[in-house]
């Protein structure tokens, strides 16, 4: 059964457009109540939680309409991080889960992904029949049996407790200076309480949401806020968080960067040394950089790469018993702590090791060397197939056929915007560059 309403990360789309209307998200929730009611009952139960974007207000209220119109009783949780949700549909033993969130998109994109009542996101196969549900007449719940709704006002404070546990008890953030940028997201109040509770001397910046400053010039995908944050107040560290808190980037006391390749670098090769690093295995997807498959391998350990999108990241390491994986862009997976990329607990992991070793962050957040990469984005219209284009396949075949022994080409389409993603790797950079702008060439000619 295939879906077309679901991306790789939930369904999204620009906010009071086609998918992201009310009546949609409505619609939606009542199919989501419909599926998770199949087998009847009652005290069936889900959480919602939302980041901090103007449209989740209007989303939050019409999803609610359609779960309680099947029967499904609503606990409200307010703006919290991805993650949270997550736990919180385990913990409070619900049916179903709901983040309402673009991630790292702008204000005006939003989104609505599920989670079952594992924590974990729900399955192609799952979001494929809430689809089905969806296209046909979704049954209300009798008058008696209509949900209810309430709102959980210790939902943040209950996360920002178990974010604590996976920090080692017998260490401190004492003496730390930890730049935390919240990208105006879901995490502005729950990551610098958790630093501060911690012991560090917290720097907090993006922790003033207004509906429409969400990951606009801060956070993950914009980190050179918080690197010229880092060096003014002569930082130790620096953490960015997306709008919603799954993905992270750490930047150390110079200011540069450290996306999630060399995060998980760093993590895998402790937990080798731990004997902790199950199955020896670091899952990552393919865009991850050839230089973090090198590294392991230099450590006898293995990369088993994945389609792009945590989801598949997280289905690989659940069918392999593996718990550490994650996303060059930050998400980063750590099952035995989460269900989902955590970034508040990867950059916990990332300080708990700072603290332990007594090294400056530069030391360890150049794990490897990379190989140089180059990513570029052409949008394209809707109901355009730029990838069937003769041209542009023969372009990319050439491609290929240049960089064979030298270097990689990766060419896909976004699961959550409109973009074709051109990406190759190669050491040398010219050659990189000759390709990659061959093919973006191609691909703008034929949309």
């Amino acid at each position: 059964m295939s879906r077309k309403l679901f991306g790789t990360d939930g369904v999204r789309g620009r906010a009071n457009t086609y998918p992201m209307t009310a009546e949609m998200a409505l619609r939606l929730g009542a199919a989501a109540g419909r599926f998770f009611r199949r087998d009847g009952g009652s005290a069936h139960r889900v959480v919602i939680g939302k980041d901090t974007r103007l449209s989740g207000y209007m989303l939050e209220n019409a999803l609610t309409a359609g779960l309680t119109s099947t029967g499904m009783n609503v606990l409200l949780l307010g703006p919290v991080p991805t993650p949270a949700v997550g736990f919180l549909t385990r913990s409070m033993r619900a049916d179903l889960g709901v983040m309402i969130s673009a991630s790292h998109n702008p204000h005006h994109d939003n989104g609505i992904k599920f989670f079952g009542p594992d924590g974990f996101k729900l399955s192609d196969e799952a979001e494929a029949e809430i689809e089905a549900i969806l296209e046909g007449e979704i049954a209300p719940a009798q008058p008696q049996n209509i949900g209810r709704a309430r709102r959980i006002e210790d939902g943040r404070g209950r996360y920002q407790e178990f974010v604590k546990t996976t920090f080692p008890a017998g260490l401190r953030l004492d003496g730390l200076k930890v730049v935390i940028d919240c990208a105006n997201g879901a995490a502005y109040k729950a990551a610098p309480e958790v630093l501060w509770e911690l012991g560090a001397e917290v720097i907090p910046i993006g922790v003033s949401p207004n509906g429409t400053n969400i990951n606009e010039r801060c956070g993950s995908t914009h980190t050179q806020t918080a690197a010229e944050a880092v060096v003014s107040h002569g930082a130790h560290v620096g953490i960015a968080l997306d709008g919603d808190a799954d993905r992270v980037m750490i930047l150390d006391q110079n200011g540069r960067t450290a996306d999630g390749d060399q995060i998980m670098a760093l993590l895998a090769a402790r937990w080798a040394e731990e004997g902790r690093l199950r199955g020896g295995t670091l899952v990552a997807t393919v865009m991850s950089n050839l230089g973090l498959e090198r590294f392991l391998q230099g450590r006898g350990l293995r990369l088993e790469r994945t389609a792009v999108g945590d989801r598949y990241v997280v289905e690989a390491m659940r069918r392999g018993g593996f718990n550490l994986g994650g996303e060059q862009s930050g998400h980063i997976v750590m099952t035995d702590y989460a269900t989902t990329g955590d970034g508040l607990v990867a950059g916990l992991q990332f300080l708990a090791e700072m603290a332990r070793t007594e090294r400056p962050a530069s030391d360890l957040l150049h794990t490897f060397e990379t190989v140089p990469q180059l990513l570029k984005n052409v949008r394209y219209e809707a109901g355009k197939q730029p990838l069937s284009d003769a041209t542009v396949k023969a372009r990319i075949a050439e491609a290929e056929a240049r960089l064979t022994g030298r270097g990689r080409v990766l060419i896909r389409k976004s699961g959550t915007e409109p973009l074709i993603r051109v990406m190759a790797e190669c050491e040398d950079e010219a050659l990189l560059q000759a390709e990659v702008a061959g093919i973006v060439a191609a691909v703008e000619a034929a949309v």
